[in-house]
This record gives structure tokens, C-alpha cells and sequence, in this order.
């Protein structure tokens, strides 16, 4: 059906957001992690991708008025990053019983590409039943790029990964929750000038993703998160850390 942009803009106003726990990024977000939509966080090794996500699975949970949606978060770990011991330190930075928040994440480890789509799939009965307005996947295209080498390979591939994100949106429309997606970098030897990496995956993830985050290491062990994509957003960059108690400001 169609409706006036107005109209439009009024629902927009009534968005809803999870806060990221970090003034300077959620500013850079405008208001933290939409629901509604897919965030993308970019980044090499070691850039804090991980470390944002096992924060918001925290943030969710707090009080509207906390900057959380009074929540629970849905985890699907494709790398074998994720650790509960870093739910408990964030938890108790928040003031939250790290007990409670553990319960909250609702955890599924994805051991190859048709798993973590059959994960997704399966979300949907916990997502009804379970009070869940965050999803995410750490990381969206691990198990895609090891499963589809090389070039013959590649459209299958994109074919593949362009229907895991459209189950991601599906479900985030639906169920009017918030998507947080991490995605590796590889070097592109076509690039003679700027920065010689670039997100992986390709189109299918620069148009299937509605925000997207290059997070990088800077010196003293600050990281500097740029908007690089994003319908809304001028692209800027801003600095956090990266400590005990989790993500925070510098």
C-alpha cells in the first residue's frame, strides 16, 4: 500500500534504538542500533567487531530509559568467539545481574552456511516466544567464503548469502527487531590510492546491509569506528576504547 512521505516520517519518528552503551557511537549512529534494520560492523582481527556485539547483547536488556529495550538477544556465533565471561564483566559495568543477563542470550554456535540459515530460521519460534528484539551474527560471512573459494565459485556464493540476508530482514521487519551483522575485510589489489582493503562479500552485502561500520585500530589502543554507508548518515568517524568494562568513550 502506498502511504504519504509524512506519514512515513511520522512512523520514523517512533524508531526505536539500542544504545551501544558509547556516547560517540551511538551519536554516530544517531540514537544507537535501529530496529527494523541491519547494522553491519566491518573490521580486521582484533578491531572490536566481537566486542560491540557481546555489548549490545548486554544493552538490550537494560530499561527503555537505560538506552535498552527491556529485551532479550539472540546469538549466533560462526567463529567461536563469543564468551560468557565477557557477558559478566559488561553486566556488572551496566549494574546488571550477570546471572540474569546470561539467561538472556539466547546462544547457538553455526558450524557451517546451511546451519547458520537454518539457525535463522528456527529464530523465529524463539523471537515469539521469547521477548527477542536483537539478533546477531558473528561473523555473517565466515562460513560462506571457506565453503565457495575461488572465482567459479562466487555466484553461487552471492546467491547463497543474498538469501541468508533477506531471511535477516525478513525477520527484522516482521518482528521489529534490531539485526547486528560482523563482516571480514580482504586486501583488493585493484585499489592504487585510500584504503587497500575492503569489506567482504561484495554487493550483495554493501546493498543488503542498511548501516554499515569500518571499525579500525588506532594508536594507544583506541579504535575509530566510520559510517561508510549509510541511507541517512554523513559519513564521519569517531573514537572509543576498548577496556575491562567493555566498549566505552574515550
Amino acid at each position: 500500500e502506498f502511504i504519504t512521505a509524512r506519514a512515513l516520517f511520522e512512523k520514523r519518528k517512533n524508531l526505536e534504538y539500542i544504545s551501544t552503551g558509547v556516547r560517540s557511537l551511538d551519536d554516530l549512529l544517531e540514537g544507537g542500533v535501529e530496529v527494523g534494520s541491519i547494522t553491519e560492523l566491518i573490521g580486521e582481527f582484533g578491531a572490536g567487531k566481537t566486542q560491540i556485539c557481546h555489548q549490545l547483547a548486554v544493552m538490550v536488556q537494560l530499561p527503555k530509559e537505560k538506552g535498552g529495550l527491556n529485551a532479550r538477544a539472540l546469538y549466533i556465533d560462526t567463529e567461536g568467539t563469543f564468551r560468557p565471561e565477557r557477558i559478566i564483566q559488561i553486566a556488572r559495568a551496566k549494574q546488571l545481574d550477570p546471572e540474569k543477563a546470561l539467561e538472556n542470550i539466547i546462544y547457538a554456535r553455526a558450524y557451517n552456511s546451511d546451519h547458520q540459515m537454518l539457525l535463522v530460521d528456527e529464530a523465529k519460534k524463539y523471537i515469539e516466544s521469547q521477548n527477542i528484539r536483537l539478533i546477531i551474527v558473528d561473523s555473517l560471512i565466515n562460513h560462506f567464503r571457506a565453503e565457495y573459494p575461488g572465482r567459479e565459485n562466487l555466484a553461487s556464493r552471492q546467491q547463497k548469502l543474498n538469501r541468508h540476508i533477506s531471511q535477516l530482514h525478513r525477520l527484522a521487519s516482521l518482528y521489529n527487531l534490531a539485526v547486528v551483522v560482523t563482516n571480514q575485510v580482504m586486501s583488493s589489489p585493484d585499489i592504487f590510492f585510500g584504503n587497500p582493503m575492503k569489506p567482504a562479500g561484495g554487493n550483495i552485502m554493501a546493498h543488503g546491509c542498511t548501516y554499515r561500520i569500518w571499525l579500525r585500530k588506532a594508536k594507544e589502543g583506541k579504535r575509530i569506528a566510520r559510517i561508510i554507508d549509510s541511507p541517512k548518515h554523513a559519513e564521519k568517524e569517531v573514537a572509543f576504547a576498548i577496556t575491562e568494562d567493555g566498549v566505552t568513550d574515550i
